[in-house]
């Protein structure tokens, strides 16, 4: 399958190299990974160790490919889709933090939009050099509201089930992507506030703060009429902060290296669209935004 990797950061270049496996991919990141991946091929390193030459670009002037994988920043997904719009594609699958994200895609695009999530845990340690910090797995399907894109979802999963990556097929996601959003919730802008690493939230006064903006995601969720039950939020942020207890959130690698994040799609999200109050979340969000404000990141 010719697969197109649209954000080949952290957590694209992850995905990318291991669909390369098996399938011809491209990525489209910054220019010097995508130099370094001309020149030397991409260097998968740390719970997964392998090299790969996918094809590398910084711009999609015009492509055909039978699925595009999207996984730039969430306030990045509008310009994702000026690129997009100019290429024939089979499907595309958003596997961004946050929430909105399909709904922006679909918005603009003519292809099919599925939903996706994954727990693989990626930093790019270097142009050409991504290390897996956490084997996961991959949940997608249709979005919702779109719950007839069920066989064009299993034919995706096939794609990555082929290049063994665990792959779940679902056909209702929203609950699945409700759960994702308490989990960064709870993980994401706790840690890039404090500057600590996730396990540093499985006891303490921190764990109590993401374990309490996780609850409130979950509160909103039933708002919205997704099942999702303020235990099944706990559980899951505890089992996420257990099994990448040495890993950097993808925020807090953000405000480590003085680059805006996504809280407007996570925390920022929450306080949009809950109908009751999310103090935990409001707060989160007022703080990270108040740090990228002060550094003209906004």
């Amino acid at each position: 399958m010719d697969v197109v990797v649209f954000g080949a950061g952290s957590l694209g270049s992850l995905v990318g190299g291991l669909l390369a496996a098996e399938h011809d991919v491209t990525l489209v990141g910054r220019p010097a990974h995508v130099e370094a991946v001309r020149d030397r091929g991409l260097r998968i390193t740390g719970q997964i160790g392998r090299t790969v030459h996918p094809n590398a670009v910084t711009d999609l002037d015009t492509a055909e490919a039978d699925l595009a994988v999207v996984t730039v920043k969430a306030y990045d997904t509008e310009a994702a889709t000026a690129a997009l719009a100019r290429c024939k594609l089979g499907a595309v699958l958003s596997l961004q933090n946050g929430m909105g994200n399909e709904e922006t895609l679909a918005a603009a695009l003519d292809s099919p939009v599925l939903a996706g999530t994954t727990n693989y845990g990626a930093e790019l340690t270097e142009p050409g050099v991504v290390e897996c910090t956490g084997i996961g797995r991959v949940v997608l399907g249709p979005r919702p509201g779109r719950e007839g894109d069920v066989e064009r979802a299993e034919s995706v999963g096939a794609t990555f089930a082929s290049a063994n990556i665990e792959t779940l097929v679902e056909a209702d996601m929203a609950p699945r992507l409700w759960e994702k959003l308490a989990v960064n919730a709870g993980i994401n802008p706790v840690t890039a506030l404090a500057r600590v690493e996730n396990g540093a939230l499985g006891t303490g006064p921190a764990a109590d703060l993401a374990e309490r903006a996780a609850v409130e995601v979950a509160d909103a969720a039933r708002d919205h009429g997704v099942s999702l039950t303020e235990a099944a939020a706990r559980d899951a942020l505890a089992s996420v902060v257990e099994t990448t207890a040495e890993n950097r959130s993808s925020m807090y690698q953000d405000v480590a290296a003085g680059r805006r994040t996504e809280i407007d799609a996570i925390s920022g999200y929450v306080v949009d669209h809950a109908q009751g109050a999310v103090p935990i979340n409001e707060t989160l969000a007022a703080l990270l935004r108040t740090w990228e404000s002060a550094r003209g990141l906004r």
